[in-house]
């Protein structure tokens, strides 16, 4: 299927004056941006929306998608689960990043990832044999999906090295973490998301997968339209405050976003990785453009380039396909060269 058959569209200017008033820049070269997927090979793109200093300069829908679609977001739901973890740790629920993982999941204690510290679990180096690239690995994540009880299973996943000292992209320690947060609050993960995170946001509708046992499924699943995943993502470019309310400290967005493991060697999209949340500089027409990003299965994304006052989100639904990372990849591009000669980024440098 080709071309605009089925597409919804909302013109970029009207969606923009029915947020804030209209910005010095008229949007029309971003609106003429996102028309060109349109005519993309693939009918699984679903949305855009596009951000610039908080406010809405275009959005549009692909393929019969629409504003109030609730669009799972796969691993990108990894990047929330950080931003909910910060939020108890603000709260001081979860007191200290060094702690081990069997001070809030108990039953943990004496297995591989009873004692590795939250640190290393936020940023993919808990050491376990966990490795969603390998199908063969002992924690790969279609297992643990698998498995009847998710917790047992990860309790007997074996170690690899230790703690801290290899980076392996995996869905068990996001779990984990979810985990984490549910002993530390007393609440499942999506309860304490939905009252500390999501309402104080004004996201009303959402939905976050379980496993068989009731307990949130920290490593995605979770369902937000692409407006909201825009929202969030203005929260982390706003350093967590959102209309004028700090629901995130600024501190945690700093080291959540921070470039705490260099992963450009496993990753053709990221050079860093942070707390559950990517890092890339993009070279545009000479110069740096530094972008902290969420990314999920099928191109899903939360762009996010404070250079730029810009965050774009993106669904899509191109599961398991390659073309969807770099579909997404390339409107981010597009969209960067537009600002770029515009004139309206503050770019690090010029090379």
């Amino acid at each position: 299927m080709h071309g605009s058959g089925g597409i919804v569209l909302i013109a970029a200017v009207a969606a923009c004056a029915a947020v804030t008033p209209a910005s010095a820049a008229t949007p029309d070269e971003v609106a003429a941006v996102l028309e060109r997927w349109d005519r993309d090979d693939h009918p699984d793109l679903r949305g855009v929306v596009v951000l610039r200093g908080g406010r809405r300069i275009a959005e549009r829908y692909y393929n019969g998608a629409a504003p109030d679609e609730l669009h799972d977001i796969r691993s990108a739901g990894k990047s929330v689960t950080a931003l909910v973890t910060g939020i108890a740790f603000d709260r001081g629920a979860i007191h200290s990043l060094g702690d081990p993982v069997s001070r809030y999941w108990p039953a943990s204690a004496g297995s591989a990832i009873g004692p590795v510290p939250l640190r290393d679990v936020l940023t993919m180096r808990s050491g376990l044999a966990a490795f969603d690239e390998d199908p063969t690995s002992p924690g790969n994540e279609d297992r643990m999906d698998a498995a009847p009880d998710p917790a047992a299973f990860v309790r007997g996943v074996p170690r690899a090295d230790s703690p801290g000292t290899r980076y392996r992209y995996n869905s068990v320690t996001a779990y984990v973490a979810g985990l984490a947060v549910a002993g530390a609050t007393g609440s499942t993960m999506a309860e304490f998301a939905g009252q500390h995170l999501f309402a104080p946001l004004g996201i009303a509708r959402w939905h976050w997968d379980a496993d068989a046992a009731g307990m949130t499924k920290g490593q995605g699943n979770l369902r937000l339209t692409v407006r909201d995943l825009a929202v969030l993502g203005e929260t982390v470019r706003n350093r967590g405050r959102y209309r004028g309310r700090q629901v995130v400290s600024a501190r945690w967005i700093a080291d959540m976003t921070a470039p705490h493991v260099t992963i450009a060697a496993d990753d053709a999209y990221a050079d860093t990785y942070g707390y559950f949340w990517y890092g890339k500089t993009h070279r545009v027409d000479g110069a740096a453009i530094d972008v902290s990003f969420a990314s999920g299965n099928g191109g899903n994304k939360i762009y996010v380039v404070p250079a730029c006052r810009l965050v774009v989100a993106v669904t899509s639904s191109a599961y398991g396909k390659g073309y969807g990372q770099r579909r997404s990849e390339a409107i981010l591009k597009a969209l960067l060269e537009t600002e770029t000669t515009a004139g309206r980024c503050r770019t690090s440098s010029r090379r």
